[in-house]
């Protein structure tokens, strides 16, 4: 494990992104970690392709990917797991919902041999600040219907900051997932797949700037869709995608 790669996509989030990546930056810089940024540019229309810019040059470390395709959350991290040249990979928000020092707390676990860290906002030790309640509720209600439906001890699948070997993205594919339900399928298709994985309590907080993104109206079949489809993966396969050891 010598390099982590980043993959922030970005859909005008202008306002965050200098400061999200600055504070990455900072955070890895510090405790020694040799990293690339990847931001996705998702078709924004403010300034971010302006900001992206700057922020190349400022830091020799950051890369930019736009997608110029048909837009979507799960098309641009997909486009950046294409691209990543990391030993392991983590996906975070550009929204500074995110902490840094967890992101280096993950790494430390990828360190110790796990081969996925899954970060938990709802065990003892994590901290939430200012999360919406209709969207706590709906996912505290997702969530624990996961958890029963594939036997699995993390209540958090549906969070996208994770952290993965980048052998665990190879054994994945092929992704899917066009929207935000990419969250649930790469998790759930380490932990059917064999891959090793371990939780650990992490922080989160709401937006202040921006407007986010996940609309719950739009993504509730979406969810179901990829869940069931890993459901039957998970159940009915008899093992034909599980890792070779």
């Amino acid at each position: 494990m010598k390099k982590l790669s980043v993959i922030i996509p970005s859909r005008d989030e202008a306002e965050n992104l200098p400061i999200c990546v600055d504070e990455i930056a900072k955070a890895l810089m510090g405790a020694k970690i040799p990293y690339e940024i990847i931001v996705v540019d998702d078709g924004s229309t403010d300034n971010t392709a302006e900001v992206i810019r700057n922020l190349i040059q400022e830091n020799s470390m950051v890369r930019c990917i736009r997608n110029g395709g048909e837009n979507g959350f799960g098309r641009a991290v997909r486009l950046g797991l294409n691209e990543f040249k990391g030993d392991a990979v983590a996906i975070m928000m550009a929204d500074l919902s995110d902490s840094p020092n967890d992101l280096v707390r993950y790494w430390q676990k990828i360190l110790e041999g796990h081969e996925c860290v899954f970060g938990s906002r709802f065990i003892a030790g994590s901290e939430v600040r200012d999360y919406p309640k209709a969207k706590l509720w709906v996912n505290r209600l997702v969530n624990t219907c996961i958890r029963i439906a594939f036997k699995i001890d993390c209540n958090d699948i549906t969070n996208a900051f994770k952290i993965y070997r980048r052998e665990v993205i190879s054994g994945c594919m092929p992704l899917i997932s066009p929207h935000f339900n990419l969250t649930v399928e790469i998790p759930l298709k380490a932990v059917i797949r064999g891959y090793s994985w371990t939780v650990i309590p992490i922080s989160w907080k709401n937006r202040k700037k921006g407007v986010a993104k996940l609309k719950l109206r739009e993504m509730g079949s979406r969810y179901f869709f990829i869940v069931a489809y890993l459901w039957l993966e998970k159940y009915f396969s008899r093992g034909d995608y599980i890792r070779e050891k």
